[in-house]
């Protein structure tokens, strides 16, 4: 062990002895080199009337340093506060000198004063900046050298903590700030961004850490754009509001997240039209555990229900959001009752005791089968759960008086392809008709595309794909989908709710659609490593193209037909769409009914094409259970058990 590591691990007590010693022997040895410089002889340190003055000046310079606080100073840490302490103690040891020589007649050149606090000041403060050096420098070996993007406050602070860290060390900052560019910050040059690709050959570095947590989220996707095609791995300190709320730190640094690839900029949720259904209400989310309906859950107690219910079918879900909600309420004191309940929709009975009981106001449906492939594998129950599981949750809340009833679409009902669009929306066609039926109850549903890092998204998906190596596997070169953030969605759909008047059909603005191939290149390359094609055949990371799944189309549509209308909001439309009476919808309903209960696959598909749907099947029929079904003379009576 070197003498440097061997002094960093003694005890703080042992340390301060050590300090107070050697500062004892750096004014010893100040106060007499000063006289021997002075008189240009050794014979003057022998002179009892020296020792007198130093025995004086002695005890007032440690006594000085201890009480300026020195000794509680960890070295290694030092900066300028611990400078003017050395300096304000030097003053006070040359003054002490001064006034001793002044009232023992003792007398001292003029210039000794001056020498004695010059090598004062180098042997007590240069010997601990020195150490200082020392102990970083240590620091650094095996550290990895990363680039600090953002020499601002922000950047500064983040450089600080990681030279105080055993992870990173950073080398160099890039701003765009053309005044920052060529000068340094903490001792580190700041670049242009032109020089970052040579700065990250000449340096060996691998990361490029972001320091710009206000930075509208355009400007950063500009940014990320820029560092994408470099093949370096991109950190990002949390968010300005995570660092000012104390939830996160600086130095906690996160992969980049994929919503500042997208560059969209979030707009401001309206605050009447988020508290219009929520505030002072009895508010129930079903499927609250699932990624939009927990995140329902986190906006919809930020606006003051009276109560708000959990409806859950998943335990472990149910547990996971309720525990959560919890803890949030208990901090931020927020006067909201939780009720926690597991239950399917499945079951109107079940969902219309909860409503009466709870006197529920507002419901906002999010349960559904959504995967659109295991719905293809599973037809009776994505139909079971999507329509039914609607329907009768929709007819609960009529007979318990809600008076807001908000369903969660998606954009794959628009011409749908596959089993899981037609559902959600032979879904809209029922709340359609019981809009048109009755009045009580306002019934509105929201449109909308994939929402990142949901359930099943393709996002944490790939990026456990690249962590493990590849391939990255992507169904299609051309596929594309509509992107937007959870909290987005969820807050554009409780505003859509607060405007709707009976069977209106919100579509939210989704943006520009993505192509995923291009996504996944990107994600590649934002993790410092290079796509392993053709062309680069010593790639790191292979993406591969697997063929569309049962029921996937490559194009999302997020309307049917061309009348869409604005509303008040810029991210929310309206669409005028074909509905079908009460008596055809309760019609289809009741033959989809008889068809799920005597596991009739053929004839649920003939009804949902036969439905104002627009349902054209991308595949064939490949219900797991029919297709393995056993061959019997009369196939009604194969699973027809209103048990299963």
């Amino acid at each position: 062990m070197s003498p440097i590591n061997f002094l960093f691990q003694i005890s703080r007590p042992a340390k301060r002895a050590v300090s107070v010693s050697l500062d004892i022997f750096f004014v010893i040895f100040a106060f007499a080199s000063a006289l021997v410089l002075r008189h240009d002889s050794l014979t003057v340190v022998s002179e009892t009337d020296s020792w007198l003055l130093l025995f004086l000046v002695l005890p007032v310079t440690i006594g000085a340093f201890i009480r300026l606080g020195l000794y509680r100073a960890v070295i290694r840490y030092i900066g300028p506060q611990a400078a003017l302490s050395v300096v304000i103690g030097v003053a006070v040891s040359v003054l002490s000198l001064v006034l001793a020589s002044f009232f023992f007649h003792i007398p001292v050149p003029r210039t000794v004063p001056f020498i004695y606090a010059a090598f004062l000041l180098i042997f007590v403060g240069g010997s601990r900046f020195f150490v200082r050096a020392l102990a970083i420098q240590s620091r650094k070996r095996g550290k990895e050298k990363v680039v600090v993007y953002g020499a601002g406050s922000s950047g500064r602070q983040l450089a600080t903590s990681l030279m105080h860290g055993q992870e990173y060390e950073p080398v160099a900052f890039v701003d765009d700030d053309q005044s920052l560019q060529g000068n340094f910050v903490m001792g580190r040059p700041v670049y242009a961004f032109d020089d970052l690709q040579g700065l990250l050959l000449d340096r060996t570095v691998r990361r490029v850490l972001l320091a710009m947590p206000s930075l509208s989220r355009s400007n950063r996707s500009k940014i990320i754009s820029n560092l994408e095609p470099l093949s370096v791995e991109v950190l990002s300190i949390p968010g300005s509001a995570d660092l000012v709320s104390g939830e996160a730190r600086i130095d906690e640094l996160r992969e980049v997240a994929i919503e500042d690839l997208l560059g969209r900029e979030p707009v401001e949720p309206k605050p009447q039209l988020m508290s219009a259904n929520i505030f002072d209400k009895v508010v129930m989310v079903s499927g609250a555990g699932g990624s939009i309906g927990s995140e329902l859950c986190r906006q919809i107690i930020k606006y003051k229900p009276k109560m708000l219910v959990l409806y859950e079918l998943s335990e472990f879900a149910l547990y996971s959001i309720d525990s959560e909600l919890r803890r949030t309420i208990e901090k931020q004191k927020l006067e909201v009752v939780i009720k926690p309940i597991m239950g399917t929709v499945q079951r109107q009975n079940r969902v219309e005791t909860v409503m009466r009981t709870f006197k529920v106001q507002t419901v906002y449906h999010a349960a559904a089968y959504k995967h659109v492939p295991l719905v293809e594998y599973n037809i009776v129950e994505g139909v079971r759960n999507n329509v039914f599981g609607t329907y009768y949750t929709a007819e609960a809340a009529v007979n318990a008086g809600v008076e807001t009833f908000v369903l969660i679409s998606t954009d794959k009902a628009v011409r749908p392809t596959n089993v899981m669009g037609t559902t959600k929306r032979i879904a809209e066609l029922s709340l359609q008709g019981l809009a048109k039926r009755q009045s009580l109850t306002t019934f509105c549903m929201v449109r909308f595309g994939n929402v990142l890092g949901s359930s099943g998204s393709v996002v944490p998906l790939f990026r456990e794909q690249i962590k493990k190596g590849g391939p990255i596997t992507v169904t299609h070169k051309d596929i594309i989908r509509y992107f937007m953030t959870i909290p987005e969605a969820s807050q554009l759909v409780i505003q859509a709710g607060a405007m709707a008047k009976g069977g209106d059909v919100f579509v939210l603005d989704m943006g520009d659609p993505v192509k995923i191939s291009d996504l996944a290149v990107k994600m590649v390359h934002l993790m410092g490593l290079e796509v392993k094609d053709a062309a680069n055949p010593n790639g790191d990371i292979e993406i591969k193209y697997t063929g569309l799944r049962p029921g996937e189309k490559l194009y999302e549509e997020l309307l049917i037909g061309d009348s869409v209308e604005k509303t008040t909001h810029p991210r929310i439309m309206t669409a005028n769409e074909v509905s079908l009476s009460w008596t055809d919808m309760f019609h289809l309903i009741d033959n989809l009914d008889e068809a799920c209960h005597n596991f009739e696959i053929e004839k649920i598909q003939k009804l949902i094409k036969e439905a104002p749907t627009g349902y054209v099947p991308s595949s064939d029929l490949c219900d797991l259970v029919w297709k393995d079904r056993p061959p019997t003379k009369d196939s009604s009576n194969v699973i027809g058990l209103h048990s299963l």
